[in-house]
């Protein structure tokens, strides 16, 4: 059968924002406009503990979280947050900080200046900065505190917590249509709303567009993606995604995967944090890792070498490639804090670990590197390739830690200072 046309490749949308500057002394993070889709992540720790706050920062950092956000609720914690970006400092992390606010927001930003100061962002959440009168002032007094400090704002509307009096008053009007909406829609119109007056609301009062984020939290996929398309529509304010609670473990990753690639190809976000509950005795960082493959598996950005691995069939009883395959990608991910300033471009490097002679030399040809294992039967022998060519042939016990030296020598020859020069 001949095609008339070239079959068109997919990519994602270009996105259309304005662009926000979350900076930290020299670091600057650029969120919206031309800059790349920022992965962030919230510590669970109690703010008040700083040293323990800023451990989990420097590990989320470390783990590819370009921005983290910490609770900001207490006088005390409002205490804590100069000396957690002090610690930070001190490390050498210099990764923005964000303060999540509910509440008394107004109160802790304007009472602790160096609080404010230390912090890179605030989230704001307009449902919950106060009722009738007070809600213009006291939001007014956390724009006031990003102007004088010069910070980012996120306007953070959740369906947990939206501004009740808009509700209804939207409610009411429903009501008053020849045929009303059914509830659902009302409640995105609300979610909607609220963000995009509270940022209008925040430029009458100083704050430049170009500082100010929004985002629009929902826990259902389809209704993210709902609310997402009509809020991209409605402004060109740079917008945080994310599902509000997103789950547990494999719930949670295909839960975010799903709603957040459908927005992201379509060109909608700027930034993204996949909220997931950690299972007990997992790392926090779990989640900034499947942010990261979420952006990688779609094109829009390289931050560890691929691993493609088969999936693994009768031909191959063994576990051998399975524990060869985690044993790579865990040593790849564990390296690249150092690598991404020692060898500048080898995030976007792609390993083949094959089990077999089915897929495993065409997988490892189609690989900048890559080895295939002997499957069942086959003949103890596992061939590497390296750009495209076979180059050595690994036999005995020790293929793994042969494979391993192979790939950072590769890495050093290809990436190294002098492969640049």
């Amino acid at each position: 059968m001949d095609f008339l046309t070239p079959v068109d490749a997919a990519a994602p949308r270009v996105r259309n924002s304005y662009q926000a500057h979350v900076r930290w002394g020299a670091r600057d993070v650029t969120v919206g406009g031309d800059a790349p889709v920022r992965v962030q992540s919230m510590t669970n720790t109690d703010t008040v503990d700083a040293i323990g706050t800023a451990i989990q920062v420097k590990e989320l950092a470390l783990a590819g979280s370009e921005m983290v956000r910490i609770t900001v609720n207490t006088p005390e914690a409002a205490q804590a947050v100069p000396y957690i970006r002090e610690q930070l400092d001190r490390m050498g992390i210099d990764v923005p900080l964000v303060g999540d606010f509910h509440y008394n927001g107004h109160r802790l930003l304007t009472e602790f200046p160096a609080c404010a100061e230390a912090l890179s962002k605030y989230r704001i959440n307009p449902g919950n900065v106060g009722k009738g009168d007070k809600r213009d002032r006291q939001f007014g007094q956390m724009i006031e505190a990003a102007v004088r400090w010069n910070k980012a704002v996120r306007i953070g509307v959740n369906w947990g917590s939206l501004d009740q009096e808009l509700l209804a008053g939207l409610m009411d009007e429903n009501s008053r249509r020849a045929v009303p909406w059914d509830a659902k829609p009302v409640m995105y119109q609300a979610l909607i709303t609220s963000a995009v007056e509270s940022a209008k609301l925040a430029e009458s009062m100083g704050l430049a567009p170009e500082q100010i984020i929004l985002s629009c939290k929902v826990s259902g996929v389809q209704d993210l993606i709902s609310v997402y398309r009509a809020l991209s529509q409605r402004c060109r304010y740079a917008l945080h995604l994310g599902l509000t609670e997103a789950g547990m473990g494999t719930k949670g990753t295909v839960a975010s995967s799903a709603a957040l690639a459908v927005l992201l190809q379509e060109g909608i976000g700027d930034t993204i944090r996949v909220s997931l509950t950690p299972q007990p005795g997992e790392a926090r960082t779990q989640e900034v890792v499947v942010a990261s493959e979420i952006l990688q598996a779609l094109g829009l950005r390289s931050f560890v070498p691929s691993v493609t691995a088969c999936p693994g069939c009768g031909r191959t009883t063994s576990t051998t490639f399975q524990e060869l395959t985690k044993q790579i990608d865990d040593f790849l991910r564990a390296q690249m804090p150092v690598w991404r300033k020692q060898y500048p471009g080898v995030e976007a490097m792609k390993v083949a670990v094959m089990g077999c002679i089915v897929n495993g030399p065409g997988e490892s040809k189609h690989a900048d590197i890559g080895i295939s294992l002997p499957g069942t039967g086959e003949a103890p022998a596992a061939p590497v390739y390296i750009d495209g060519e076979k180059s050595v042939t690994l036999r005995g016990d020790n293929i793994a830690q042969e494979f391993q030296v192979i790939v950072e020598n590769y890495i050093a020859k290809r990436f190294g200072a002098a492969a640049i020069a």
